[in-house]
């Protein structure tokens, strides 16, 4: 008798500060997006400023890794229904751990990681940072690949990959966020085995999931897509992936929430 696959719903949402998205429903989505695994970034608060609204959701666990060197700053949190095996928040790396940009769980069937990558608009320091995040991170991710892990890698990577994935490429050539040098990081992801669920799914619809909050960008559609599930490819062609989404009717920060969902 074949066993009965699992269904499993993995939401990721940049929110742009976990206590401005509270006055804006953030709990009432939640509760609507109804995940298994719900990621989010940028929650920009200290963990003596976790208030149990925030981390006791009824039905979830929650991991949370904060900034270290700056309030308000950075931040991500995963709240689960399925009991991780176990939780890492480091790379071993201070630079990039004094940040708090990760939150890996261990699923048995897959390594999860939720992660805010750098934004690399401040100045060539900031973009270098960017850069050197990039290598470490999936330094470290491949040495999980090359022991036969299955990854799924989510959250905000600040970067459009390809000319589809934001409104204005041609205007944007020489800014953080397009450079050909961060480009050329999503294609050597890509040549290393992890794939866009995403564009996989949808090689050609224009989607994106962050738009600026100036010009009205929002209401006209011209926006970025820089958050992203990236699987190794073993997911793929196991036929894990059921649908991958985009949620751009879901308001209450400056990016949408992004979805996959799994048949394991």
């Amino acid at each position: 008798m074949a066993k009965k696959k699992k269904r499993i719903k993995l939401i990721s949402w940049n929110v742009n500060g976990l206590r401005a998205v509270i006055k804006k429903d953030f709990f009432t989505l939640f509760q609507q997006m109804d995940a298994d695994i719900f990621a989010i970034q940028e929650t920009k608060i200290q963990g003596n400023q976790l208030t149990d609204e925030m981390t006791n959701i009824a039905g979830y666990d929650s991991c949370w890794s904060h900034a270290t060197v700056k309030k308000g700053y950075s931040g991500v949190g995963t709240y689960t229904r399925i009991q991780p095996r176990r939780v890492n928040t480091e790379l071993g790396i201070s630079e990039f751990d004094q940040e708090g940009r990760i939150v890996e769980l261990d699923f048995d069937d897959f390594i999860f990681f939720n992660v805010y990558f750098p934004n690399g608009q401040m100045s060539d320091e900031r973009l270098q940072y960017k850069l050197d995040f990039y290598e470490k991170f999936f330094e470290y991710a491949d040495s999980y690949k090359k022991q036969g892990h299955s990854l799924i890698i989510t959250g905000d990577y600040n970067t459009a990959h390809n000319e589809i994935d934001l409104k204005n490429p041609k205007a944007n050539e020489k800014t953080s966020g397009f450079l050909r040098i961060e480009r050329d990081w999503l294609d050597r992801i890509v040549q290393n085995g992890y794939v866009d669920t995403f564009r996989h799914s949808y090689p050609n619809t224009v989607k994106y999931s962050w738009w600026t909050y100036r010009f009205k960008a929002r209401d006209r559609n011209i926006g970025w897509r820089i958050d992203y599930f990236f699987v190794t490819d073993d997911i793929i062609e196991k036929g894990w992936i059921k649908e991958a989404f985009i949620d751009n009717d879901i308001f209450g920060s400056d990016h949408c929430p992004i979805g996959l969902v799994l048949e394991i």
